[in-house]
């Protein structure tokens, strides 16, 4: 005897014939009606109607409480529906009724189950599944072993996280960004003050949207102004930390290389600049898409098909050089890339945190998405998988983390959706957070003039030396750069013509919550102009230069170096604490010592004098602690310029 047809509970609904063993249920048993109720829920749900579908199977239910194919069915039904609550409920019923006709079923059944987060009872009932009646097709008995690795790495994973207090609460961004079209890929500058993303128009067509921030709300999402947005898709885009850069993936375009390609477009006075494509190493023949900027500008991270790679798709960085074209991409590395496809790169503002997507990597289903931390070496972590219920046994996408690594942003159909994709923010996971990140902003000028000066800025690791981000200002010296917390660094600004300028911010122990605003003022190199040299350190008391004052002091050398002309005068000073005549001894011998580090790079002894001010000139009140800080410094000071 013949079983009855089924839907299954996989993307498509299909109709299952299936022999009937010797068991309770006998299918010639049902009632006529019933039947015929569910002959026209099959050709509903063939035809995509599934809520007259299932109304239709309750109505056979209704005639016939032992239709255990209406059951099944409706299971199915349920979860095609995304009712993963009602589904498993159809699908115990059914069980109840007769557990051997329904064993096959168990497959679906506990996937429906992990939609849920049950996988404890998703991994119970694949495990019975495989061991009662294991499919015969060999595609069939993957797929059903794929899930029981995926339930059996979820239950591990959920016994990491039970202690956690983490309650994950998406929270859907309203009607200013949101409509009944789909809204997805969102990213934001670094201020938060503005976030764009992409909206699919009318099913068809992606352009760019935008909105600013008002107080606690955003303003009615517009269409970016400017060149970018055609009658052609533009998707997949990232606007950069400052909000001056837009890379987005152009497909099928005459001047294209490949079938998609990477672009670039800047800000200007009347929106966005007409598109550049990012060149013949950046994109290839074959498939590039997702593009990210680092928070300096100079990493552009993307995913390629490329061949070459480890698997199918595959993540890749290309630096930017000094000439402003891209290097040669380089592969992320078996660190990150799979045997399977990696995608949707994001590196958050703290330039060591990179979050994506693999369906290789240890998860739930799908593609999850996982992070990886950049080492001191460059050195990319083991990925980690995000865990649940961030993912789920479905396809995850792109995620954006905000600079404080405590919010994160991603696109998603949940029951409360407009419409399609919906964006979401949502509190990350401490575990899963990226350092947290400040960053600074201002603008760099002419101290005499007043005029901005397009200028490089650099971020220096006090304690490894190595330089965390070297970027230029705009043509008028705006500049925003980023600062993890944990480390003290050294800030350092520079331009042909001019003295540099030097800061630092000790981000290792205490820091204020706050955005630091610095307006740059650079001095022309004249005789008479002078700078504190604020990445210059001494211990209490002592004169011995810290190994950490040697890049500043390297700054000097190079400046003395490209201006064979200038001497200098190099001074000591200190605050009013202790007798006059040891600050005074204490900082004649410090400000010896720089002349002594400078002579030893090779500079002229006659070209350089120190001399010590002990406490005779104060910048500052020496009443506080603040104040004796500004007052214990290095200066420079030019004597002649020939």
């Amino acid at each position: 005897m013949t079983r009855m047809k089924h839907l299954c509970a996989s993307l498509i609904v299909c109709c299952l014939s299936l022999t009937l063993a010797a068991q309770d249920y006998d299918p010639a048993k049902v009632s006529k009606k019933a039947q015929a109720l569910y002959n026209q829920a099959m050709e509903r749900a063939q035809d995509g109607s599934l809520t007259h579908a299932a109304g239709l199977l309750l109505q056979a239910i209704q005639q016939d409480t032992r239709y255990v194919d209406a059951y099944l069915s409706l299971g199915g039904v349920y979860g095609q529906m995304k009712n993963s609550r009602l589904s498993v409920e159809y699908y115990e019923k059914a069980f109840a009724l007769d557990p051997g006709y329904t064993m096959e079923f168990k497959l679906p059944y506990s996937i429906n189950l992990a939609a849920l987060g049950e996988f404890r009872k998703a991994l119970d009932a694949i495990s019975e599944f495989l061991d009662k009646n294991p499919p015969k097709n060999s595609t069939s008995l993957k797929a059903a072993q794929y899930r029981k690795r995926c339930y059996e790495f979820a239950v591990g994973n959920e016994a990491k996280l039970k202690n956690s207090s983490y309650v994950f609460q998406p929270v859907n961004m309203g009607p200013s960004i949101n409509s009944s079209e789909s809204e997805y890929f969102p990213s934001l500058t670094i201020d938060q003050q503005e976030i764009m993303f992409t909206r699919r128009i009318g099913g068809r067509n992606e352009d760019f949207f935008n909105s600013q921030r008002q107080d606690s709300s955003w303003t009615k999402a517009t269409p970016i102004t400017g060149f970018v947005n055609t009658e052609l898709n533009e998707g997949a885009q990232n606007i950069s930390q400052d909000g001056q850069w837009l890379v987005f993936t152009g497909c099928n375009r005459p001047e294209g290389f490949g079938s998609c390609d990477i672009y670039i477009s800047y800000l200007e006075k009347d929106g966005w600049s007409e598109p550049e494509n990012c060149g013949g190493w950046v994109n290839s023949d074959a498939w590039e898409s997702q593009p990210c900027l680092s928070p300096d500008k100079r990493d552009l991270y993307f995913t390629s098909s490329r061949p070459g790679g480890h698997g199918g798709l595959d993540i890749y960085v290309s630096h930017l050089r000094s000439d402003g074209k891209w290097s040669e991409p380089e592969n992320l590395g078996p660190e990150i890339n799979s045997s399977g496809d990696e995608q949707c790169p994001f590196i958050h503002a703290d330039n060591q945190t990179l979050y994506f997507t693999s369906n290789f990597w240890p998860g739930y289903g799908d593609d999850d998405l996982f992070v990886a931390r950049k080492g001191p070496q460059g050195k990319w972590s083991q990925p980690e998988n995000l865990g649940y219920p961030v993912n789920t046994i479905n396809r995850e996408g792109t995620l954006f983390v905000n600079a404080e690594g405590t919010t994160a942003f991603y696109a998603s159909d949940r029951a409360d959706s407009r419409g399609g994709l919906d964006i979401y923010s949502f509190q990350l996971r401490d575990a899963v957070r990226p350092l947290r990140t400040f960053y600074v902003r201002g603008q760099v000028f002419d101290k005499k003039t007043s005029k901005g000066l397009p200028s490089s800025v650099e971020l220096i690791d006090l304690s490894t030396r190595n330089t965390v981000s070297l970027m230029r200002t705009d043509e008028t010296g705006n500049y925003i750069i980023t600062l993890p917390v944990g480390r003290d660094y050294a800030l350092n600004v520079n331009r042909k013509g001019y003295l540099f300028y030097s800061d630092n911010f000790s981000l290792s122990r205490d820091f204020t919550d706050s955005v630091y605003r610095r307006n740059i003022p650079l001095q022309p190199i004249e005789s008479g102009a002078s700078i504190v040299l604020n990445n210059i350190f001494f211990d209490v008391n002592k004169f011995d230069l810290r190994p950490e004052s040697a890049i500043e002091l390297d700054r000097v050398v190079q400046l003395l170096t490209d201006n064979p002309g200038v001497t200098i005068e190099i001074s000591g000073h200190t605050d009013n604490v202790g007798k006059p005549a040891d600050n005074l001894l204490l900082s004649n011998n410090r400000a010896k010592k720089v002349v002594s580090y400078l002579v030893s790079r090779n500079i002229s002894p006659s070209r350089l004098t120190a001399k010590g001010f002990g406490a005779g000139k104060p910048v500052a009140s020496n009443e506080t602690e603040a104040g004796r800080a500004l007052n214990r410094r290095t200066e420079m000071r030019v004597v002649s310029v020939k």
